[in-house]
């Protein structure tokens, strides 16, 4: 594929998007580490993307899409709304680029996330993410400031740049555990880190994660047709997985490779943080932690070399200190 049609905002994502997007991230990042951890006598992988300078994989699509900004884009600058993880990424990249950046965040967001996206030179603007349509306030912020909207996962550059994580999972698998993985158990909100991370696995099942009553991602799948989640969906913890509807990027690709879903539980999500806590080491916030769940509850299986992303480790310290205590 020619270095044009990689940069047409038109594109598909594709698998040489992702090596692009890998090549650019591995230039500014170590690969965050793969993990085993024994469960019930067989041997999961862990990749451990809650190292990342920013707590989250959102790095590296935020790297992928601003790197590629036009000399006159990155003078107008970049608007993204996410709960905080993209947010952070997103910032991130603009401030190593010297790209103005707004950044729209829900008002009940963690704080450590509001202040970690401050602290990164992003102007944050929040809303009422059950009242207010973030992608409409996106496109008002971008229509007169032009400034180029960055979506949290409905945009190739973001798929292709979280799929670089599967490029690495499967070079530390060969190297670690003999062969590429055969199950890729990833956490889910829109779907970009499992959609690109399943471009560049083509021979992995790929299973998708999310927390109940916010499982659209699984329900879609089932169902062969983008469904988004019910009324009145249940308060959650997991808030870098509240996607309310996921896009045609993502979940074309991932009904194209038959994958499937399921839906933790919050006491599964609390159990996988303790778990990771006390034998990886790891400070995992509840988003980043239900492929993990979902591996310690049965409801995904291990099948062969299975990796899991543990996705993020954006937490408030007192709510940490309260789930792995109890």
């Amino acid at each position: 594929m020619t270095e044009q049609l990689l940069l047409d905002p038109k594109r598909k994502p594709s698998a040489a998007g992702v090596e692009r997007a890998a090549d650019k991230v591995a230039k500014i990042l170590p690969r965050t580490p793969l993990l085993p951890l024994t469960v019930d006598g067989k041997t999961i992988w862990c990749k451990a993307e809650c190292l990342q300078p920013i707590g989250a994989f959102k790095i590296r699509g935020g790297w992928h899409r601003l790197t590629d900004l036009s000399e006159d884009q990155r003078k107008h600058g970049v608007v993204a709304f996410s709960s905080g993880n993209h947010a952070q990424g997103v910032a991130w990249a603009a401030k190593r680029l010297g790209v103005p950046a707004i950044i729209i965040m829900p008002a009940d967001a963690p704080l450590a996330k509001l202040e970690n996206t401050k602290k990164l030179g992003a102007e944050v603007i929040t809303y009422d993410r059950l009242a207010d349509s973030r992608e409409d306030l996106a496109a008002e912020i971008a229509g007169k400031s032009g400034a180029v909207v960055v979506p949290s996962f409905d945009d190739p550059w973001i798929i292709e740049g979280q799929g670089s994580t599967g490029i690495e999972i499967r070079e530390q698998m060969i190297a670690q555990a003999g062969s590429a993985p055969d199950h890729l158990v990833a956490c889910c909100g829109g779907g970009g880190l499992a959609s690109g991370m399943s471009l560049v696995n083509p021979d992995a099942e790929i299973t998708v994660v999310e927390p109940e009553g916010w499982d659209d991602m699984k329900r879609s799948l089932e169902g062969g047709t983008i469904v988004p989640v019910q009324d009145d969906p249940p308060a959650t913890e997991c808030d870098a997985l509240q996607t309310l509807i996921v896009s045609p990027l993502t979940f074309d690709i991932l009904k194209a490779r038959n994958a499937n879903g399921v839906a933790v539980t919050k006491a599964e999500v609390h159990d996988a943080m303790r778990i990771a806590f006390e034998q990886l080491r790891l400070v995992v916030e509840p988003g980043g932690a239900v492929a993990l769940a979902a591996i310690l509850s049965g409801k995904a299986p291990i099948k062969g070399n299975t990796a899991i992303t543990i996705s993020g480790g954006n937490v408030d310290r007192d709510r940490f200190a309260k789930i792995i205590g109890a």
